[in-house]
């Protein structure tokens, strides 16, 4: 099963680490401390990232999830230890809104899938915490610290990270370069538009997406801001009000 992720080196101590044989493209960035490390996002599960974590890092590695979907803890239970958003633990107790086999052909939909993965085994990530997170947190690894930020919308308990020293900002599903999805039950357009308000506010130097284009541009999250604005301003910022497209990226409602 080679050949399945793509790295790259941000710097010394950051790198991606990308699925682009699935059409969801998820990147998973690797965060290196003086101490331990963080993974956001551990992909699908299709291969085994744990692999390409420890030819990267030693020392321990802890998952964090932008948010509790299959492409996003696929690699979870290779860790001991995980943290997760308050708001979304019950999905990782059997209570996700979708069911096994739906979850099943969406891992499979559009891809290359590497010679010998049988899908019938696949399960969703399911586990207890080693820490559970709440807005405001610190994570520290040693000389280096993020912090949580709660910008639900995309989901119940999704995650920004941010890097202040830095100006890094990990966006998960809330911001990347194509089709926002919040038209499920369980994204909140309300919301999206709070938490992009709210990290519009941040003035970012750096914008790393959980999907597709890298080169994503801070101005991104104004734009996306600015188009809800108006949405909410003519009354459409509700779900099935349809796919609303802005050139480089829209969102479906």
């Amino acid at each position: 099963m080679g050949n399945w992720f793509t790295i790259d080196r941000l710097d010394s101590g950051t790198h991606i680490i990308s699925e682009y044989r699935h059409w969801e493209e998820t990147h998973c960035y690797l965060l290196h401390g003086e101490e331990r490390s963080l993974l956001i996002d551990s992909g699908l599960g299709i291969c085994r990232i744990s692999g390409e974590v420890s030819r990267l890092v030693s020392g321990p590695v802890i998952p964090v999830a932008t948010h509790i979907h299959w492409d996003h803890i696929g690699g979870h239970a290779e860790f001991p230890e995980f943290c997760a958003h308050e708001a979304e633990l019950d999905w990782l107790s059997g209570q996700f809104p979708l069911d096994a086999e739906t979850i099943r052909a969406m891992v499979v939909d559009r891809c290359e899938l590497p010679e010998g993965f049988d899908v019938s085994g696949y399960e969703m990530f399911q586990g207890q915490p080693s820490r559970v997170l709440h807005d405001g947190d610190k994570i520290e690894l040693g000389g280096r610290s993020v912090e949580v930020l709660h910008t639900p919308g995309h989901s119940p308990g999704h995650m920004c990270f941010w890097e202040p020293d830095r100006r890094w900002l990990y966006t998960g599903d809330l911001v990347y370069a194509d089709i926002l999805l919040a038209y499920y039950p369980s994204t909140d357009p309300e919301a999206y538009l709070d938490s992009l308000e709210r990290i519009a506010a941040l003035q970012a130097e750096r914008i790393f997406p959980a999907h597709h284009s890298l080169d994503v541009k801070p101005e991104l999250v104004l734009r996306m801001r600015d188009a809800l604005r108006e949405l909410k301003a003519r009354g459409e910022l509700h779900h099935g009000s349809g796919v609303h497209n802005y050139g480089d990226w829209g969102i479906w409602l």
